[in-house]
């Protein structure tokens, strides 16, 4: 790049040296004109250059890749004995030591992007559709001819949900914050992840209602808790009568066929998920959208994680960032983060509880990449969350 004083010099030549320029070009010898732009005389590459001038950049991405991803598998190993290892040790009651963790971050490819085949048309990948609200209802009405009880509004829901929160041991922090964090403090009952600001946008998980709850969740908290769910309508419906007591032997006989069919696998995420991925698992997914039945199912997740956390022997009460880290991580992952010592936290990499593919798609753990920072950021946005007027009309029905 020319410098800047250069440029200067270029822009004002002395008028001299200006003159004798255009005296010289006047006095020169006309040159034989071309009919055609000096850039038309270069011509690309034949097939052939392009093809080894790929064969070349191909053989250095590749390079550059198997080296990562050998060192890649290496570090996700690591991460992985390593938990095992934490796991091992609190099972025998034995203390955890800071080596116990990877504290490097995970490596990161630098090298040359894959190259295109010069002779192959660039295609764009095909979208992988996510259903939305609309194909879980369609699902429910399909699979177990059952229609969810639509809030009359949105105030409508949130009474409910704090009623079910507030029976289920939640604080009031808890519920709000969460709520804030994982709805963005304005989401309705049926907001779904990537359709938080834009309802015409396009959804990129099942994640559903107020603490986003994928239709895996749906799926497992029903097989694990159905049985509870069934008795909560069971002493409900032999309070009422009349069509309210109709409706609920329909709803409570709806719930045992999907307990049945949530229960048609072994109790493990990786098989619910295979069920959530079916019409039925779309249908179970549904049932967040009731107004009877969705303020339960979303506040059980949470209430899950606090009673695994007090099994484990913690019973102090959880901070609302400390119980999203276990709804973010998994109750497991979650625990080995909000028991660490303060002063392990900043030197801890995120990564250490994540698998790769999830950790790969959350850039809020890779920005944050120890626990310190990611803890913290969580609370700066519930902070900022709860102000936003759903939050606040949330924190109304808790007094």
């Amino acid at each position: 790049m020319l410098s800047a004083v250069t440029l200067l010099k270029s822009r004002y030549l002395p008028a001299t040296l200006l003159a004798i320029a255009m005296t010289t070009s006047c006095l020169s010898p006309a040159t034989p004109q071309t009919s055609q732009p000096p850039d038309a005389l270069v011509q690309p590459p034949g097939p052939a250059a392009a093809m080894a001038h790929y064969r070349h950049a191909l053989e250095e991405y590749d390079k550059a890749w198997q080296s990562y991803a050998a060192a890649s598998s290496a570090y996700w190993t690591l991460i992985s004995d390593k938990r095992q290892l934490r796991n091992a040790k609190r099972a025998r009651g034995e203390p955890l030591s800071l080596s116990d963790y990877v504290l490097a971050q995970p490596p990161i490819y630098t090298g040359p992007p894959k190259p295109r085949n010069p002779l192959t048309p660039e295609v764009p990948p095909a979208r992988i559709y996510v259903p939305v609200v609309a194909d879980f209802v369609a699902a429910a009405r399909q699979e177990f001819k059952f229609i969810p009880r639509f809030p009359q509004s949105e105030t409508e829901f949130k009474r409910a949900y704090a009623i079910a929160a507030l029976a289920a041991g939640l604080t009031r922090d808890q519920i709000v914050r969460i709520y804030g964090f994982e709805a963005t403090g304005n989401g309705s009952y049926d907001v779904e992840a990537g359709l938080e600001y834009n309802k015409h946008g396009r959804a990129i998980t099942t994640a559903l209602g107020y603490n986003q709850l994928l239709a895996t969740n749906s799926v497992e908290i029903l097989a694990e808790k159905g049985s509870e769910f069934i008795r909560k309508f069971d002493s409900k419906w032999a309070s009422t009568s009349g069509v309210e007591h109709q409706s609920l032997d329909g709803k409570i006989d709806v719930l045992r066929r999907m307990i049945v069919f949530a229960r048609s696998v072994p109790d493990a995420w990786a098989q619910h998920e295979i069920l959530a991925n079916t019409t039925k698992g779309l249908a179970v997914h549904a049932l967040n959208l009731d107004v009877e039945v969705g303020p339960i199912l979303q506040s059980q997740k949470l209430l899950d994680s606090v009673v695994f956390a007090r099994r484990k022997g913690l019973s102090r009460t959880l901070s609302a960032a400390e119980l999203e880290m276990m709804n973010l991580t998994g109750d497991g992952n979650g625990f080995d983060m909000v028991t660490m010592p303060l002063a392990w936290r900043d030197q801890v990499p995120t990564a250490n509880f994540f698998r790769p593919s999830g950790y790969a798609n959350n850039p809020v753990a890779q920005r944050n990449n120890v626990v310190a920072k990611l803890i913290a950021a969580t609370d700066v946005r519930m902070d900022e969350e709860i102000k936003k007027p759903g939050a606040r009309e949330l924190a109304s029905h808790l007094q």
